[in-house]
């Protein structure tokens, strides 16, 4: 029973987190949460691949 509870709060703290790190990331601007690029990209469609081969 005990084992049930711990799982239940880890997993809500997990998906918790994620859920903050999204907002926080939409509340800063970024279109593409979790790419490096998020901040120099200037359309809707982020691509990290396609900024390392203009470099």
């Amino acid at each position: 029973m005990i084992y049930n509870i711990i799982l239940i709060v880890v997993l809500v703290m997990i998906v918790g987190g994620a859920v903050l790190y999204i907002y926080n990331g939409k509340k800063k601007g970024q279109k593409c949460i979790g790419c490096p690029y998020a901040k120099q990209c200037n359309s809707h469609k982020c691509s990290s691949s396609d900024k390392r081969l203009k470099k």
